[in-house]
């Protein structure tokens, strides 16, 4: 990208020649013409005496005939310079003002007013590539968890949202097509701070594309990409990018998990927050016969879970596939004769799942009003009808880009829970149940959130000293203890144990921490604030261990460290 200051001498070039040619004459023009002194001599003027007179009377200030007064000579030949220069100023004055309008100058100037922000970044930031709906809500997210961002959008007005959005601190935005290496580069991607890359476009081509430039340029911070097609999904996955969200296929396990484990479903839906839908009731989704209309992506996924878990179905599309080996029924449901083909009597629940939020809401409709006790599952493809769905109220209502939100929020905020969310839906349901009747042991209904802690000099200053220096013998349950009370725990439990690339699910109370240690922990705010003192102050932590009250103050501390303990 070329220089603002460049694209501006480009662009001055033609006025400021005719500038400078008009003072070079006006000047010429008064060294040449002699004047006179008081006594009638000729006098010639000086180069300095000339440039100095054209500057102020060019400029408008007026001040006089210096070094003597003019002869009528030299006044014509003043009056002829006042118009040139008058000319040559307002030429210029006229290219300045079309220089301002110019949108390659102004592009270049936000470009590298962009560039020198992030070089300044003092503290850790992502990069959001694509600033959608889906971008839009991820920022906010990243915003209240207070995590720095800078935003690569392709579309110029959608990075003058950004300034709209009333963030809490400065946003660096720049218009440019993410694919290219070159933007990543500028907002950031090689900086010491940058901590990972959020390709969340509209474009799955775009976010591969975002995804293979960050494995190849800057290998060490991980990509979390966003594939609605499972051909770009695999790609992505083959050069190993660190997290691959599909929403359709986020959706299709989560439906399975409510379907086969509702208790893990719910432990999940505490955890990450309500990803999979937004508006969901307290129904669980029964067994029987299911009426799915639309057969693209997101509908490909229902059918894939639903055979998963031995339901009965029957397909309604416009264009059903010829190698279908279920019942389908062509149409789009909108209209009851292809509802009730598909046998919508004798079904327990439907879903509405086309790419067109007013044909999923009268599907949704025409259907309650056949039979008003159905389970409805309705898929929203735009958050701007967000009013229509929720005046509906269908039993579980999909926003895939809620869901890519809140998943891209929550592996960032807290990366120890994608191998535990993969442990806990694959395999180790069982320790899911325990987990959730645990947090409900602790927090009760408070609402809880997900994060962890490395037991690092970085992160847990306090804890790390007393492990490395003093060897102490420090467990998981003494952790977990209140610093306001040593004696009551805290309300929060411990997940997920990470040392040396082994994880343990659960680890009991009495498990040994070492420095260097990696928790998720799940808990209320107050309680990872509370915890949060215990990791960093040495006050605080010799409190909760040791029961050793020992003033605030940094004096006080050093000698109360020093003294016998009773």
């Amino acid at each position: 990208m070329t220089s603002p200051i460049f694209i501006a001498l480009r662009r001055l070039r033609p006025p400021l020649l005719v500038l400078i040619a008009v003072y070079a004459v006006g000047i010429v023009g008064f060294v040449l013409i002699p004047g006179q002194d008081a006594e009638g001599r000729p006098v010639p003027m000086s180069i300095f005496h000339a440039f100095y007179f054209i500057t102020y009377t060019a400029s408008t200030i007026g001040f006089g005939e210096l070094p003597h007064a003019f002869t009528d000579t030299q006044r014509l030949w003043a009056t002829v310079v006042i118009y040139l220069s008058v000319i040559g100023w307002a030429y210029t004055i006229g290219a300045l003002l079309a220089l301002g309008r110019d949108r390659g100058f102004r592009q270049a100037l936000r470009r590298e007013t962009f560039e020198r922000e992030v070089r300044r970044r003092a503290e850790p930031f992502f990069i959001v590539c694509g600033y959608g709906e889906t971008g839009a809500l991820i920022c906010a997210g990243l915003d209240r968890s207070n995590l720095r961002f800078v935003v690569v959008e392709v579309d110029e007005a959608r990075v003058a949202e950004v300034d709209l959005a009333g963030y809490t601190a400065s946003t660096p935005a720049i218009q440019g097509d993410a694919r290219l290496p070159e933007n990543l580069l500028a907002a950031g991607l090689r900086h010491s701070r940058c901590r990972g890359v959020l390709a969340v476009t509209d474009d799955d081509e775009a976010n591969l594309a975002v995804a293979i430039a960050v494995r190849l340029l800057n290998p060490r911070i991980p990509v979390l990409a966003r594939a609605r097609s499972e051909e770009v999904a695999d790609n992505m996955r083959s050069f190993r990018t660190d997290h691959v969200i599909n929403p359709f296929t986020v959706f299709g396990e989560y439906l399975s998990l409510l379907l086969r484990a509702p208790r893990v479903y719910e432990l999940l839906d505490r955890l990450v927050g309500s990803a999979a839908s937004p508006e969901t009731t307290d129904r669980l989704p029964p067994r029987g016969h299911w009426v799915v209309c639309g057969y693209g992506r997101f509908g490909r996924e229902v059918v894939e879970c639903f055979d998963r878990e031995g339901l009965d179905l029957t397909i309604i599309d416009p264009d059903p596939p010829a190698d279908a080996d279920r019942p389908v029924v062509r149409g789009t449901g909108t209209n009851e004769a292809p509802l009730r083909a598909a046998g919508i009597e004798r079904a327990v629940g439907i879903v509405a799942g086309t790419d067109n939020d007013v044909n999923n809401l009268s599907i949704a409709v025409t259907a309650r009003s056949v039979k008003p006790d159905l389970y409805v599952i309705v898929r929203q493809n735009h958050t701007a009808n967000a009013a229509l769905f929720q005046a509906f109220g269908a039993d579980y209502t999909v926003v895939s880009r809620a869901i890519v939100a809140e998943h891209c929020i929550a592996l960032v905020r807290t990366p120890l829970l994608a191998p535990f969310i993969a442990r806990v839906t694959r395999g180790d349901e069982a320790a899911g149940v325990t987990a959730l009747e645990r947090l409900e042991a602790v927090a009760g209904t408070q609402r809880t959130t997900a994060w962890s802690i490395r037991l690092s000099a970085a992160g847990a200053a306090a804890m790390h000293r007393a492990l490395m220096l003093d060897h102490a013998s420090i467990t998981l349950g003494a952790l977990l203890r209140d610093p306001a009370a040593r004696e009551r725990p805290l309300h929060a439990l411990a997940l997920l144990l990470a040392r040396d690339e082994a994880t343990t699910l659960l680890p009991p109370d009495d498990t040994e921490l070492r420095a260097g240690d990696e928790l998720l922990l799940a808990g209320t705010n107050a309680a990872r604030e509370r915890l949060q003192q215990t990791l960093d102050n040495e006050n605080v932590r010799d409190y909760v261990l040791l029961g050793r009250d020992i003033p605030g103050g940094l004096v006080w501390q050093r000698f109360g460290r020093h003294a016998p303990s009773a």
